[in-house]
């Protein structure tokens, strides 16, 4: 039996090194056990972060990489430290994003330079999400959306995916130029500070019903009955949090309304003198301030766009806590503070089905191979397409040791996994650009083990 079980999960590597130390390692639990650790995970390499520092690790065998450091420029005054961490995969450009408590967004090349800073809001950034829905041939381009979310306590800023690649790529491009020059010239390279260009986004205030712990856009929704000719964009974001076990709202995309201001001060002078002048003040301070100091200049956060809500689910003293998705978006696993899951259709927006006892829990969705022949099947010609696989949910209980997968939406329990104490479930960002072309690429579920170091994968098929 114990042979069987230890199948079930594939070791790909060890993160184990010196410098682990510095973002905790040593005491027996240290991943888990401390809130201040971020982790973020892609193929072959793990992100860890404390407030202060993050630390790229690779495993894969062909790399004999060491750990790479990054110490964001943090304010002392405002005691700003890091918030979250994720990767950003577009086709051939890998970068390494962080959000502070003070609502700046930082994005960093693999070899730690600082690409991009910008002030979104000030809050803290509680998760960065990145979400798409895998671009099919047969699909128009309406229905299908990738982008790039910071999420704080009661507030979504959202990013086109297509946006933040177009500024990647000009970064690249120029960086690679401006080192071929210095070798020309045999110059030192000095970092390529890309950070006075400002992306555009679009900015929310989903607290209507309390600051939220955790929340996501679930996709593109239809609009109101009222507005059916709109050729506006509509999203549906779901959040969770303290006073609202869970909210939903309908989004809509405001392009003009941060121009507004200007535009009114210019067409009108004469009644609106005083918007005039201050507004060239505005404009005139940005113009004139000294390149070298971002963080002298302040800068007033975007004004929000509209958020309708929609739904509103109170159960006192329960409290949402996290919250999961679905890759297309139309499921939801929410964590509560009482130790239930509840699985939330984001379109009906109705919990379709509920655990008890889980106390602690975290869950992630993957997909397994449920036709036997097809995951037995030794000949090598066929390969696994998406409609070979199944969707489950994969809930990590840790006071109890195990990790179950169950059978979306209402299938049954087909695993169980145990797993070490001090072990935390990561899953690899959306890839952006990912197409459904072949080999398709199931979703998975990774393992690290705090203790050892150990990093590996839950297996996709059911029989192995």
């Amino acid at each position: 039996m114990g042979m069987k079980r230890r199948s079930y999960k594939k070791e790909l590597g060890c993160i184990a090194c010196k410098e682990l130390g510095e973002v905790g390692a040593g005491k027996p639990g240290w991943v888990v056990d401390n809130p201040n650790l971020l982790s973020a995970i892609d193929n072959h390499s793990i992100l860890l972060a404390n407030r202060s520092t993050i630390l790229l690790l690779s495993w894969s065998s062909d790399s004999s990489q060491s750990p790479i450091r990054i110490r964001p420029d943090l304010s002392p005054i405002e005691s700003e430290f890091i918030s979250a961490v994720e990767w950003l995969v577009f086709d051939e450009i890998r970068v390494i994003v962080a959000g502070t408590s003070s609502g700046y967004l930082l994005i960093y090349s693999l070899r730690a330079e600082l690409i991009h800073r910008q002030m979104i809001y000030p809050g803290r950034v509680l998760k960065l999400r990145v979400r798409g829905t895998k671009k099919d041939l047969i699909q128009d381009n309406s229905s299908s959306s990738e982008e790039f979310c910071l999420i704080m306590p009661g507030v979504i800023a959202r990013f086109d995916g297509s946006v933040v690649q177009n500024m990647l790529q000009k970064w690249f491009e120029e960086a690679h130029a401006q080192l071929w020059n210095q070798k020309q010239k045999g110059q030192d390279s000095e970092d390529f500070d890309n950070s006075q260009q400002k992306l555009p986004y679009q900015l929310w205030n989903i607290g209507k019903y309390g600051t939220c712990a955790d929340a996501a856009i679930t996709g593109i929704m239809p609009p109101p009955l009222m507005e059916q000719q709109s050729s506006q964009r509509y999203y549906c974001a779901v959040a969770v949090g303290d006073d609202a076990v869970i909210s939903a709202y309908r989004l809509s995309e405001d392009k003009g309304r941060s121009l507004v201001g200007a535009i009114l001060s210019k067409v009108v002078p004469a009644t609106f003198s005083t918007i005039a002048s201050f507004s060239k003040l505005i404009w005139r301070s940005e113009h004139t301030s000294p390149v070298k100091s971002p963080k002298k200049l302040e800068q007033k956060p975007q004004p929000f766009a509209r958020a309708s809500p929609l739904t509103c689910i109170k159960d006192h003293p329960r409290k949402g806590e996290k919250l999961t998705l679905s890759p297309s978006g139309t499921l939801a696993a929410i964590t509560d503070s009482l130790g239930r899951i509840l699985l939330l259709d984001t379109q009906a927006l109705v919990v379709v089905r509920l655990w008890k006892g889980y106390r602690d829990a975290s869950c992630l969705f993957m997909e397994m191979l449920v036709n036997k022949d097809l995951a037995s099947s030794s000949s090598t010609c066929y390969e696994s397409m998406k409609s070979d696989y199944c969707l489950c949910l994969a809930i990590h209980a840790p006071r109890k040791g195990i990790i179950e997968i169950w059978q979306m939406r209402t299938g049954p329990r087909l695993r169980t996994i145990s797993c070490a104490k001090g072990s935390k479930m990561l899953q690899p960002s959306y890839r952006f650009g990912a197409s459904m072309s072949s080999p398709y690429v199931p979703l998975e579920v990774f393992l690290l083990n705090g203790d050892s170091g150990q990093i590996s994968v839950l297996n996709r098929t059911l029989d192995s």
